[in-house]
């Protein structure tokens, strides 16, 4: 029994002396600033209908979507406190030969959440490096404008879990109780889920890095019904981010995104792909 109990003395040791070695203080990042704008304009496609050529004939129409994702996080000794702001929006709209201007929003988040994570595992030798240990978050989640047809999004998020984090390649990888408030919908819900989630950054070759991310929730249970109620969702997005000078970078995507609803048939799909140009920018290091 003292061996055992001299072995895992050890083990915590050698963990504590490997977390000591893990940078510290504020690393404070803009970790991508992307914009993609496409645009066409027609001049009097209306005497061209006949044509068979459709850059004569097509309608006008102009695609922006613009996201953000930045960070404030301080790395302690024994614990890491995450602050991050993410904000997508997409529009396009579409000026038809004959008819009434279109206007369709493709995208529409903002989400802030801040969180701690406790460091009590330190692993050098798997996956490249990672550590682990336990962690809660809390959150906000919202949207720019408010849908023609819906309410504005309005939810409060807190999740509690254990996760691997701050690795090489290994960026995060979590499993957690989610407890949501949303205020969406009258009369308020309070909601029970079950999240998981990864990142996952993969170095190609020089100025070339891979980066995937998926999440996963399933809804147990609520206390106000609504047919806009989920049942579970499921997102991933994976881009190549090819360096072409300093911080800027171009990058191909695509983002997926797909759920289903508890009281609806089908499951309703999202699928987005194309090419960004994206900034990222180190503020403050931690060291």
């Amino acid at each position: 029994m003292k061996k055992v109990i001299l072995a895992v003395l050890c083990a915590l040791c050698t963990t504590a002396a490997l977390a000591q070695d893990a940078k510290r203080g504020w690393q404070v990042e803009i970790k991508k600033l992307a914009f993609d704008l496409t645009s066409t304009e027609v001049q009097n496609a209306q005497d061209y209908q006949g044509f068979s050529d459709a850059r004569l004939t097509s309608d006008s129409q102009t695609a922006v979507r613009g996201s953000w994702d930045s960070i404030a996080d301080y790395h302690a000794e024994h614990f890491l406190w995450n602050n991050e702001l993410t904000m997508d929006y997409g529009r396009t709209k579409i000026r038809p030969v004959n008819g009434e201007t279109l206007t369709n929003e493709n995208a529409d988040k903002i989400l802030f959440t801040t969180g701690y994570t406790q460091r009590l595992w330190h692993v050098d030798d798997f996956l490249g490096g990672f550590e682990a240990g336990p962690f809660a978050n809390i959150g906000y989640e919202t949207e720019f404008t408010k849908p023609d047809n819906a309410p504005r999004t309005r939810i409060l998020r807190a999740m509690a879990g254990a996760k691997l984090f701050e690795g090489k390649y290994l960026k995060s990888l979590y499993a957690a109780i989610v407890g949501e408030r949303d205020f969406t919908y009258e009369p308020y819900a309070s909601k029970l889920a079950w999240e998981t989630g990864f990142k996952l950054e993969l170095p190609v070759r020089e100025g070339v890095i891979f980066k995937w991310d998926a999440m996963y929730r399933d809804y147990l249970d609520t206390t106000e019904t609504h047919p806009t109620d989920l049942d579970w969702e499921f997102e991933t997005n994976a881009r190549l981010d090819v360096q072409v000078y300093k911080n800027l970078y171009v990058a191909p995507f695509v983002s997926y995104y797909t759920a289903q609803g508890k009281y609806i048939g089908p499951r309703g799909e999202n699928v987005y792909i194309g090419v960004s140009v994206s900034f990222s920018h180190i503020f403050h290091a931690a060291k």
